[in-house]
């Protein structure tokens, strides 16, 4: 199998580590990845979210499966154009992707497949906002209704910074959407889906805040752990069979039936799960350590999805212990990141790419906000975190800076339901 991953990032890597540990999996390319995925696959520069680009580039390296790992090229039609075109791809319709692309469109799939989520208000002109802001709160939840690289949602009990947010999503010309807060911790569950089929993967926790003990603004995610020792046996079939088959079922009754992963991001309240958001892809970073606990041959996983046989596919097999990932960001993420720092140690094991490109002398530079992130496994959580950060000690990146309590408040007991 020839296999073609578009994107650029640490989840990028990750697929193609995975990709490259399948000893069915003969060729490996990325197109346009970074300075690591260099070390494992061939890169290609090629405009990811262009249909016409990525099929002639498939075509020309002959590759039997693509793997679309950012949401903007499958919001774009890029996994439709692949479909048309006769070559298995790993991703959603652009239809189906409007489940993480408006999350409008979320809110009234989950209201017709009965699925537990916020209460939630569709905002379109800024002097409408102070009104809607009077039935929310006192906690606001003021999201982006687009896509927004995982930046877009404000969670605050400050009524100016909730209005601030609100108005300038709507004034960058997209709709601003209003929620209830959902109380309880928030776990990210992993399902591949076609069509109704639907197989679950470790469930994981991401940290998005920038700063130890969830200080700061929200950013793209600076570590996750799986999987989880506070989520209650049973827990995962319950948000399978309560959220993701009813959320699977209905998209296929809508005529938008979803092939791909699908991402349920829940809060873990005292009712149950209720859902926080959709995504119609692996996340980054939870994907960097979910994937490193997979035992079961990533290809043969991949293609039964793209191929529709997710039904026949044996059960999945993982690995004993934890893993945990923490990510390196560049100086001043997440506002404009500082690049062009070179980075050293970041060639070792564990160490997956996502910032970074080579400069004309070969030496690996930062470009972009997450560089890296770094990945560690154990026994359990306590082995997995400390094996992470001794491998992140070992990197310089002038100016970066990373959160020291990835998978702590786990580790110790401090998370419950």
């Amino acid at each position: 199998m020839r296999a073609l991953v578009i994107g650029s990032g640490g989840r990028e890597h990750a697929l193609l580590l995975g990709l490259d540990r399948d000893p069915s999996v003969t060729g490996l390319h990325a197109a346009p990845g970074n300075a690591g995925t260099a070390t494992v696959a061939t890169n290609h520069a090629v405009d990811a979210n262009s249909g016409d680009a990525v099929v002639a580039l498939a075509r020309k390296i002959g590759a039997d499966l693509v793997v679309i790992g950012p949401e903007v090229p499958l919001v774009h039609g890029v996994a439709d154009a692949l479909r048309e075109a006769g070559i298995a791809v790993f991703g959603p319709s652009a239809a189906a992707a409007q489940i993480e692309g408006s999350k409008a469109f979320a809110k009234d799939v989950m209201a017709s497949a009965g699925v537990a989520t916020a209460r939630a208000e569709s905002v379109t002109a800024a002097a409408d906002v102070d009104a809607a802001l009077d039935r929310f709160g006192p906690t606001w939840v003021v999201k982006d209704d687009g896509l927004a690289a995982g930046k877009g949602v404000v969670v605050t009990p400050d009524r100016d910074a909730a209005r601030n947010h609100a108005v300038a999503v709507i004034e960058g010309g997209n709709p601003v959407l209003l929620e209830s807060f959902l109380d309880g911790p928030e776990v990210s569950l992993f399902c591949l889906v076609d069509g109704e089929t639907v197989v679950p993967l470790l469930p994981a926790q991401d940290h998005k805040r920038v700063g130890d003990d969830d200080e700061g603004p929200n950013t793209g995610g600076m570590g996750a752990y799986t999987p989880l020792p506070w989520l209650p046996d049973g827990m995962v079939e319950r948000i399978v069979t309560e959220v993701v088959e009813p959320v699977a079922a209905e998209m296929v009754a809508r005529g938008v039936g979803f092939s791909g992963l699908l991402y349920a991001g829940l809060a873990i309240g005292p009712e149950g799960p209720s859902v926080v958001e959709f995504n119609c892809r692996f996340g980054d970073p939870e994907t960097q350590a979910v994937l490193d606990m997979l035992e079961t041959p990533l290809g043969e996983v991949l293609g039964a999805v793209a191929n529709g046989t997710l039904a026949e596919l044996e059960p999945l097999r993982w690995f004993d212990g934890s893993a945990v990932v923490v990510v390196l960001a560049a100086h001043n993420y997440p506002g404009t990141p500082r690049t062009g720092d070179v980075i050293t140690g970041a060639d070792a094991e564990g160490v997956l790419h996502a910032g970074t490109k080579n400069n004309e002398t070969g030496d690996v530079i930062s470009s972009g906000g997450r560089v890296v992130s770094v990945v560690g496994r154990g026994a359990d959580l306590a082995q997995a975190r400390a094996q992470a950060y001794r491998r992140l000690d070992a990197i310089a990146l002038d100016g970066a800076h990373f959160r020291s309590d990835i998978g702590k408040a786990a580790e110790e007991g401090r998370i419950s339901l």
